[in-house]
């Protein structure tokens, strides 16, 4: 089984899919991994492209294929890829094209380091961006907010370049847009979440699936519900006792 999972969710990106994942193959050539494609129903080819790719054996066998049968969104997409990955480690980028893929080996670096066994998350957080100013002001603003009611101190939670481990992840409370929380969520957990500036690109093709005021009406309930389960989260650990000769009923 490979060490590394990397899950792209797609919807609508068959202008972009093909360029990402030639880039993942020249930037994790040297890394033991798989790559999944989780196709959100798309309306486009880009589930048929990567079958394609699949078929060809374009990418040595390590290229797999999900689809969801109906819309879910990115956080869906993210988790039906953990779900059926085979590395201990996940590492996700966003199907538009960018988050650039030669940051990957980056990102998944501390994990793989030694004494990294109370690191879950690396989370990148992105420099000079690409977008339009709108777009840059509402995640400005939205990232300022998130900061101080939550105080994950990360300052860029949209990135998709995201490491961690799978194992982890799956333990998390579950719900839609929870991948934009993650550093939060992993911190609950009693995790140590490490942080990577990171490169963005300008989309190659397509358009975006979001528009700033979808992000706005649904952040403010997220932030609440977050800001929830950070407080009531409650940890103890278990000891499971076993019968001896100096411990009575133990």
């Amino acid at each position: 089984m490979p060490d590394i999972s990397i899950i792209i969710p797609a919807r609508n990106e068959a202008a972009n899919i093909a360029a990402l994942l030639d880039g993942i193959a020249a930037a994790c050539a040297g890394l033991d991994h798989e790559v999944i494609v989780v196709d959100d129903a798309s309306q486009d080819d880009t589930a048929a492209l990567v079958r394609a790719r699949i078929a060809a054996g374009t990418d040595g066998g390590r290229l797999r294929l999900l689809r969801h049968d109906r819309p879910g969104g990115q956080s869906a997409a993210v988790h039906s890829g953990a779900r059926a990955a085979h590395g201990a480690i996940i590492a996700t980028l966003d199907g538009d094209g960018q988050n650039p893929p030669e940051e990957l080996p980056r990102l998944i670096a501390p994990l793989l380091a030694p004494g990294a066994g109370q690191t879950g998350i690396v989370a990148g957080q992105r420099v000079g961006r690409k977008d339009t100013l709108s777009k840059r002001l509402a995640s400005r603003f939205a990232n300022g907010l998130r900061a101080r009611v939550l105080r994950d101190g990360t300052r860029d939670t949209g990135c998709g370049l995201k490491a961690m481990r799978r194992e982890a992840f799956l333990a998390l409370p579950y719900f839609d847009h929870m991948h934009r929380y993650l550093p939060a969520l992993f911190a609950r957990d009693g995790w140590a979440v490490a942080h990577v500036d990171v490169s963005h690109r300008p989309r190659g093709g397509g358009r975006s699936n979001y528009s700033n005021l979808q992000r706005g009406l649904v952040g403010i309930s997220d932030l609440i519900g977050v800001a929830w389960l950070l407080r009531r989260r409650k940890t103890a650990r278990a000891e499971e006792l076993r019968p001896g000769p100096e411990s009575g009923d133990r």
